[in-house]
């Protein structure tokens, strides 16, 4: 019994005491267990807090290998290129498709207004074509994020550093004026293709006599983009779509002044924003 009581735990104080007065300051009073789960603690805090540091600050741009939002949208936008080189095949593809039937005296095939670049209400391809055609963007898209430290959608990201997608290979006709003009109006060949500029999820789908059929979507981060003067939609309403995945076909305008044009516009946390600011037209 008298060895057991030597055993029993030794405890260890901390001072902190003035080197004139002697006077002590603070003290804490500690066994060695308790000393090792603090440090242990101590630990375990600083790794999350350094995870904390390059997952949700900018810091992580400082990690060599990591790419940065301009690389990101030069990736994007190189990408969209690859897929136009893909479009243009294809179209040639159709074109010499089309000779062998005339030759074998078959009838040839009705090609769309978008393959041919031309105006008109042929037929529209089927959502399966869009589906085939922008999987090689999407897949060199998602080879981009490879770097990431999480996944993108999860990613609070300012504005600036968000890649969006063109709704449409255009020209701006009309710019952003927040009171008169909260949006833009960008001028392109009817039957155009109109694309989703983030991932996101269809909130409302309409029509009618002056606008044609419209779309608005609702991304993360409290993002809303708003598509105008389509003569066709690809999707309906509650259907999620991926950022450059066809929404859409552009209508043909009425208007002898403003042309053949999208009208969009990007919202965010309720305040109307210039979408020049963010996407290259």
């Amino acid at each position: 019994m008298e060895k057991s009581d030597k055993k029993e735990s030794r405890n260890y104080r901390l001072s902190l005491i003035d080197a004139v007065s002697h006077e002590r300051l603070w003290s804490v009073r500690f066994t060695r267990p308790i000393f090792i789960g603090a440090m242990a603690s101590g630990i375990v805090v600083s790794l999350v807090a350094f995870y904390c540091l390059i997952a949700y600050t900018p810091v992580r741009t400082f990690i060599p290998g990591y790419p940065d939002a301009q690389t990101r949208r030069q990736a994007v936008q190189n990408a969209q290129k690859i897929d136009s080189l893909e479009m243009r095949l294809m179209q040639w593809d159709l074109y010499s498709q089309n000779l062998r039937r005339i030759v074998a005296g078959e009838a040839p095939l009705r090609l769309d207004s978008v393959l041919l670049g031309a105006r008109g209400s042929q037929d529209i391809p089927d959502e399966r074509y869009f589906a085939l055609r922008d999987s090689l963007l999407r897949a060199d898209v998602i080879a981009q994020e490879q770097f990431n430290v999480e996944d993108a959608s999860r990613q609070n990201l300012p504005l600036e550093a968000i890649s969006f997608f063109p709704p449409v290979k255009g020209v701006v006709s009309e710019g952003f004026d927040r009171a008169l003009h909260p949006y833009l109006d960008i001028t392109a060949p009817a039957g155009s293709m109109v694309t989703a500029v983030l991932d996101g999820t269809v909130v409302h789908t309409s029509w009618d006599a002056e606008d044609g059929y419209l779309m608005v979507i609702q991304h993360s981060g409290d993002i809303l983009s708003v598509y105008k003067h389509n003569q066709k939609l690809l999707h309906q309403q509650g259907d999620v779509v991926k950022a450059g995945t066809p929404i859409g076909l552009l209508s043909q305008s009425e208007s002898l002044t403003k042309g053949d044009h999208l009208h969009f516009e990007l919202w965010y946390e309720g305040q109307a924003l210039d979408p020049a600011l963010y996407i290259k037209f």
